[in-house]
């Protein structure tokens, strides 16, 4: 799998988890995808940052929380931007605010903490030392982003006016972000990627897709994360056995298995088994498999 060096703006380009008890997170995340993690802070930090790697590559991290937040364990969706600072003004302007103002991060990179106008929740990432996950969509690291979001609609109009962002219809309820040029640029590093969608039967479109638009029926909506995995039945068990909770068992959907699962803290987030079999499926099939 090709290993990624940075992205480009508009694309979500890292994930992390912050936790009441980050220590307790690192066993589980260990055990579940088979992360080595690197408390990354300085000895005299307040607070602990431990990236996951696999195969010395970053993947992820699971952090502490503020003492100022309320200790509820979240998956948090970072975006490639130019500037956190002019992202922070567009948000405003679209509509949405700004929760914590840009702020650097050592000499990591320069990051803002958003919402959208229905309140759902996302980090900007301007990259300096650090440039985001540099393996995904391969078993253990992200594989989408996922924004579950009540009006659809509105969330088509705010994204399009921050970052660009279309839609792609997938035939169900939901749809997929897209940033148009963003195959272009897999492409350039990836040769071949247009074809090798095109064999497997993918929509037209499909390479410019950057994260995934899903309807909400209720709770907050919010931005959720999708990890890859070999065997979707196989992580539930073992999420399990770790003292997690296996919201949705394993399903059937179009292209994948997937199941929700909480941590033992309660950050939720759903695991994906591509199955290529099953990309005639109906959306509906998997939908409940989708809803972390």
């Amino acid at each position: 799998m090709l290993e990624r060096d940075g992205y480009i703006p508009g694309v979500p380009c890292w994930a992390d988890t912050t936790q009441p008890d980050p220590e307790a997170a690192l066993d589980f995340y260990g055990g579940l995808f088979g992360w080595e993690f690197e408390d990354v802070m300085p000895e005299d930090a307040p607070l602990r940052y431990h990236v996951a790697r696999i195969r010395a590559g970053d993947v992820a991290a699971v952090g502490a929380q503020r003492e100022s937040v309320p200790p509820a364990a979240v998956w948090n969706t970072y975006i490639w931007v130019d500037s956190a600072d002019e992202t922070s003004a567009k948000v405003r302007d679209a509509g949405g605010s700004v929760l914590a103002d840009p702020y650097d991060v050592i000499d990591a990179g320069r990051m803002a903490v958003l919402a959208d106008p229905e309140g759902a929740a996302f980090c900007v990432w301007e990259a300096r030392r650090h440039k985001g996950a540099k393996i995904v969509n391969e078993a253990g690291s992200v594989n989408f982003n996922d924004l579950h979001t009540r009006d659809m609609e509105g969330a088509r109009r705010f994204y399009g006016e921050v970052f660009g962002w279309g839609t792609l219809d997938l035939g169900g309820p939901g749809a997929a972000w897209t940033l148009p040029g963003y195959g272009d640029h897999l492409e350039e590093s990836r040769p071949g990627l247009r074809e090798g969608m095109a064999q497997m039967g993918a929509p037209a479109g499909f390479e410019d897709v950057v994260a995934t638009l899903n309807p909400l029926s209720g709770d907050q909506p919010h931005w959720a994360i999708t990890f890859a995995t070999e065997d979707a039945d196989a992580t539930a068990e073992k999420a399990a056995e770790l003292g997690g909770k296996v919201i949705s068992p394993p399903q059937d959907g179009p292209w994948v298995r997937a199941t929700v699962i909480a941590d033992p803290q309660g950050a939720t987030f759903t695991a994906n088994q591509f199955v290529p079999e099953n990309k005639d499926l109906s959306s509906q099939a998997g939908a409940a498999a989708g809803g972390s």
